[in-house]
């Protein structure tokens, strides 16, 4: 499954070399992270969520038929970066 999963993200970013996929065992469930480049973020998740809804739709597929439970989710480090210090305000020292 994980090839599977490495295969499809490469055909559909421009930075091929970039795409990588964390496997681990939650609650039952393998849970598959994608990480991709930051630009190529918008090709894999598509217009309204619908490619990366197919290739989760995929994965559940593959892994249903080998009797297990799969979820993929997709790495964005744009939202995971931590917010930029607020400005002092007047009444700072």
């Amino acid at each position: 499954m994980e090839q599977l999963v490495t295969y499809l993200a490469r055909a559909l970013v421009d930075q091929p070399d970039q795409v990588g996929l964390r496997v681990s065992e939650v609650d039952g469930a393998r849970l598959f992270e994608l990480k991709v480049a930051p630009e190529d973020v918008g090709k894999v998740i598509g217009r309204d969520g619908r490619t990366v809804n197919a290739l989760r739709t995929l994965l559940g597929a593959a892994a249903h038929k080998q009797g297990q439970k799969a979820r993929l989710e997709i790495l964005d480090d744009r939202r995971a970066a931590p917010a930029p210090p607020a400005p002092p305000g007047p009444d700072a020292p």
